[in-house]
């Protein structure tokens, strides 16, 4: 990948002016978030050293690397979006960031979805964690009919008789 082409993590830059000198060592991440695309755009250059060096100790002692390394070449990275972000700025010492990250893996299209944790750690971003979030639960704006109750479009019959049906 040329370091001209649109950085994979999706904030618009090339790779050489967003995640790659993160990548490469020559400036550190100065955000929670920066660290993430970072961490997102590694995986699709398959660099797993670099993974492994953005992990907090505590991480690092269950990285699986041989794992981590087939996960990101059996897959087709297809893009990061952020969803959320708390602290995480160059002030703070924690933030977290939820993402979802797209990917093709044995001709079946998924989906990652995680709020990641993140720690400042003498000076540098560090990844700490996350926790995978599932779909979202679809919630109702009002209370579910009842089947014994009139029907709300206004028949006069009971919903299990009409709408329900």
């Amino acid at each position: 990948m040329s370091e001209n082409n649109p950085c994979p993590c999706g904030s618009g830059l090339s790779l050489s002016a967003c995640c790659k000198p993160v990548i490469d060592g020559s400036a550190k991440a100065a955000t929670a978030e920066a660290l993430m695309r970072s961490r997102y755009t590694a995986y699709t250059l398959q660099d797993i050293n670099y993974l492994a060096s953005s992990l907090d100790s505590g991480e690092l002692q269950s990285f699986d690397k041989d794992g981590t390394a087939k996960w990101a070449q059996d897959s087709t990275w297809m893009g990061l979006e952020i969803l959320n972000t708390a602290g995480g700025t160059p002030e703070d010492k924690d933030g977290s960031v939820e993402f979802k990250a797209r990917y093709e893996r044995d001709g079946v299209i998924q989906e990652h979805r995680e709020v990641s944790r993140f720690r400042k750690i003498d000076g540098a971003w560090r990844y700490c964690g996350g926790k995978n979030v599932g779909p979202v639960q679809f919630r109702r704006d009002a209370a579910k009919t009842g089947r014994n109750e009139p029907c709300p479009c206004g028949s006069g019959r009971k919903y299990k008789k009409c709408c329900a049906k």
